[in-house]
């Protein structure tokens, strides 16, 4: 667990398997933070895990200006991190939030990246009038939360048509879940949304092609969504596998760990 101090803004980072023989650098969700892959990095001791506090969640510190949440800051201070970290090649993995950043990293500084794994991710979105309505929708969502606090938005967000699934699961992984959501900051939520949601980010569905990394793709079949858009993906990127994994929601690698950790580990060996 240690902090580095990026462009300004004290990062937090943890690092597990300090010898692995494979590096992952791994990047979380919105509500999301480095803990949620405490469990991946356990399943495959054999495997340097590399978990980044994205702006706005966990430990890292929040900017005071919505523009230092942007996708550019954020590929920026990636990028910084990775240098002092003296990272040379990489498998980066992103996870929804984060998977969007992976993407965004990967085709920004291809030549760091080794392979490219995506979880339930997408390219940004295709026309300015999905990205104006998506804006809209996120500005309400963190005046929102600005307004009535993070436990009042944690309790309607975990009740989302996307999470359905993780009602399934044991109460400890829910609440560990719950626990996690509820360590964030408002202000670093609101920000979050404004700087970087999914309206905001520039659409990278016109540059995936340029990529020349492999890239692996997983879906959960329960996320209709997220599995319509990695076939689309699929058909635009060079070297591409998609796997979907049975029964599985959104958040593969917290709905089943196990599958999750034996996919990252095949794709790696």
């Amino acid at each position: 667990m240690t902090k580095w101090m990026i462009r300004g803004l004290e990062t937090h980072v943890d690092i597990w398997n300090e010898n692995g023989e494979y590096t992952v650098v791994a990047l979380h969700g919105f509500t999301g933070s480095s803990a949620t892959w405490h469990n991946l990095a356990q399943a495959l001791p054999h495997v340097r895990v590399i978990a980044v506090d994205l702006i706005g969640h966990g430990q890292t510190a929040i900017p005071q200006h919505v523009q230092r949440f942007s996708m550019e800051e954020q590929l920026q201070d990636l990028e910084e991190l990775f240098c002092q970290l003296h990272l040379e090649k990489f498998t980066l993995l992103g996870y929804s939030m984060g998977g969007r950043i992976a993407l965004s990293y990967a085709i920004s500084y291809p030549a760091q990246i080794h392979q490219l794994i995506l979880e339930s991710a997408s390219p940004g979105l295709r026309t300015m009038e999905e990205q104006h309505e998506r804006c809209k929708r996120d500005e309400e969502l963190a005046q929102k939360i600005m307004t009535n606090g993070l436990l009042s938005f944690v309790n309607a967000w975990e009740s989302i048509p996307l999470f359905a699934s993780q009602q399934r699961l044991p109460k400890r992984v829910r609440e560990t879940i719950r626990e996690e959501r509820l360590s964030q900051k408002e202000e670093g939520l609101a920000g979050s949304l404004r700087g970087i949601g999914t309206g905001v980010q520039p659409s990278n569905w016109d540059r995936l092609m340029q990529l020349e990394i492999p890239v692996l793709l997983i879906t959960g079949s329960l996320d209709e969504k997220f599995c319509k858009i990695a076939l689309e993906m699929k058909a635009l990127l060079n070297t591409v596998k998609h796997l979907t994994v049975n029964d599985a929601g959104h958040a593969i690698h917290v709905e089943n760990p196990a599958e999750f950790a034996t996919i990252v580990e095949e794709y790696l060996t």
